[in-house]
């Protein structure tokens, strides 16, 4: 990475297609600069002292996958207070107190804690792209304890009812970010709490399949069929699966993300009807 001002570098040098301008006298590599992990100690270099990475940029760090959110963001920081630092194109800052348990090095940068980065970022993320984050959180990084304090430090203000709507419902037992967010859209419709990686047997308790989010009382099972659905492995182990659980009663209800992000009302549509069948 270079600050032209002390590389001494001319502006004539830096115009060039493999070097990419992040902002004002910080540029980097073109190869790298999709990279956060070069990007971010790039933007620290003109930010002031005390800044810490947060929200979307240290999730990113934590290795939380955000979905609902463009991939093309600028850096997430938090400044102390008082400073007068402005956003630029390559970064969007944030002003909150931060506490020295908010606070850690990850990736020898200063990040705020997995229990921070949710609270903030409920001041930002809409409740579906919350509960994505808040399941991968509690599979990993946090307890549901160390979330609730987090909240209670910051227990109004911004995100505050919905980090705690969020919270009451979130369950580490996913398998993809999408399917909290389908989650979600049933949880908002006012439907029955499903069992969630549901193993289905047959009258003698063999495994005859499994699903996302189930109904077992119902018979009613719900699969999300993200990218990796169409792998023909996957595909045809899919459709063998699919095939035992009808041949044992069950309603076996299959979306893509496009039936969740484009048809939000059909599919809560089809679920409410199998399960009142």
């Amino acid at each position: 990475m270079l600050r032209r001002q002390a590389a001494g570098v001319s502006d004539r040098g830096l115009r060039h297609a493999d070097v990419v301008r992040l902002s004002r006298d910080t540029y980097l590599p073109r190869d790298h600069a999709a990279d956060l992990r070069t990007r971010l100690p790039a933007v620290l270099l003109t930010a002031p002292p005390g800044t810490v990475v947060s929200h979307l940029s240290a999730a990113a760090l934590w290795r939380v996958d955000v979905p609902l959110v463009p991939a093309d963001q600028p850096v997430d920081l938090t400044v102390p207070a008082g400073s007068r630092a402005r956003n630029r194109r390559d970064r969007r800052l944030h002003r909150s107190p931060l506490g020295p348990d908010d606070v850690v090095r990850r990736w020898q940068l200063p990040t705020t804690t997995p229990a921070r980065t949710w609270r903030d970022l409920a001041a930002v993320l809409d409740a579906p792209a919350l509960l994505a984050v808040t399941d991968q959180l509690l599979d990993v990084l946090c307890t549901p304890e160390e979330l609730a304090r987090a909240l209670a430090a910051r227990p109004t203000g911004s995100g505050a009812a919905r980090a705690r709507q969020v919270l009451s419902v979130a369950d580490p037992r996913v398998d993809s970010p999408m399917e909290s967010v389908l989650r979600w859209l049933l949880h908002e419709a006012g439907l029955p709490r499903p069992a969630l990686q549901h193993r289905a047997v047959d009258g003698t308790g063999r495994l005859i399949g499994f699903g996302d989010l189930a109904w077992p009382d119902r018979k009613v099972l719900v699969e999300f069929d993200g990218e990796v659905h169409r792998e023909r492995r996957v595909f045809v182990t899919d459709l063998r699966r699919q095939n035992r659980l009808v041949l044992e009663g069950w309603t076996v209800l299959r979306f893509t993300s496009a039936d969740v992000l484009g048809r939000p009302r059909d599919v809560v549509a089809t679920v409410t009807r199998a399960l009142r069948r």
